[in-house]
């Protein structure tokens, strides 16, 4: 229990947000939104007027606030006031920059907004990784006899960095690109196998479904999710959070790639540190084996041949 209170406590009032977001009603969810939106603003309004402007009502206003933590509302205010501070002094940038991208943006404008959103995603994802879930999602992987690892859409891209990473390194491991496949494969795991499910908002039904029926063997399971008490984290063994910044261009999954691609980095990293010598050898080998592939600096390829 300790743990866990500490590990609320790292985390920033944003945050915590945006972790807390799928488990909140659609009055309080308004309210998320609108702090999330502008949160020096909102650090600025009384509890009545933060209701007004969100249409709803002062109880909704605080059942949100008890639900990310906090016991009455001028502490979330100065913990607000505090985060936007803190942001605009570690990255000094025009106000603008916080804004979503709008169709009169420019170019320079989009690469901004990009830029910070990423560069704050991975920051972000740094302050509420768990240190020691990630040591134990290293310990299982190193360990095990096979990983199965499934995600949908971006998830899928990012678990297919996550196997070839390991596989570089003498790992049996295999992402499994479609529902089907992903559940008989989990269906032969064991308790020396791992299950690895990506999903950002740790909702997706197919993702939630492999781990259940991985952990139903005895594996064990780690979610990769930017909101820890989903169905998916609450489905895993282990939670590897990420705390991403999306806009409402998401179906891109921008700013949640991003940050799983930091964790996968994270957990590889760590796994091949736990075994050196050997993870060594099999990147030097596997490296020797696709060098002789690479045209010699100038050198211009034989073009082919083509029939029109």
């Amino acid at each position: 229990m300790d743990h866990e209170l500490n590990t609320q406590a790292s985390r920033t009032v944003l945050v915590r947000i945006r972790s807390a977001l799928p488990a909140l009603r659609p009055s309080e969810r308004s309210v998320a939104e609108l702090v999330l939106a502008d949160p020096s603003r909102a650090a600025t309004l009384s509890i009545g007027d933060l209701a007004e402007h969100c249409g709803t009502s002062t109880t909704s206003v605080v059942r949100f606030y008890k639900k990310v933590g906090y016991r009455g509302y001028s502490e979330l205010r100065l913990d607000l006031a505090r985060e936007a501070a803190r942001e605009s002094s570690a990255n000094p940038v025009p106000a603008t920059v916080y804004d979503d991208v709008n169709p009169s943006d420019s170019l320079p404008d989009i690469i901004s907004k990009i830029a910070f959103n990423e560069t704050m995603s991975i920051a972000d994802t740094a302050q509420v990784l768990d240190v020691h879930e990630l040591a134990t999602a290293i310990e299982v992987i190193t360990r095990s006899r096979k990983i199965d690892i499934f995600g949908v859409g971006a998830g899928g891209l990012v678990g297919h960095d996550l196997q070839q990473k390991l596989h570089r390194i003498g790992l049996t491991s295999f992402n499994w690109p479609e529902v089907h496949v992903a559940l008989t494969s989990a269906a032969l795991l064991d308790g020396n196998g791992v299950a690895v499910g990506i999903s950002h908002s740790g909702t997706t039904a197919d993702t939630i479904d492999f781990l259940r029926a991985a952990k139903d063997t005895g594996a064990t399971t780690i979610a990769i999710t930017n909101h820890a008490d989903s169905p998916l984290g609450r489905a895993a063994d282990i939670v590897l959070s990420t705390a991403a910044r999306e806009t409402p261009f998401r179906p891109g999954a921008m700013g949640s790639r991003i940050a799983q691609m930091m964790v996968v980095d994270c957990l590889f990293v760590g796994v091949a540190q736990h075994s050196y010598d050997a993870s060594i050898s099999a990147l030097r080998k596997t490296h020797a084996a696709v060098q002789g592939r690479k045209v010699p600096r100038g050198h211009t390829p034989p073009q082919p041949n083509i029939v029109v």
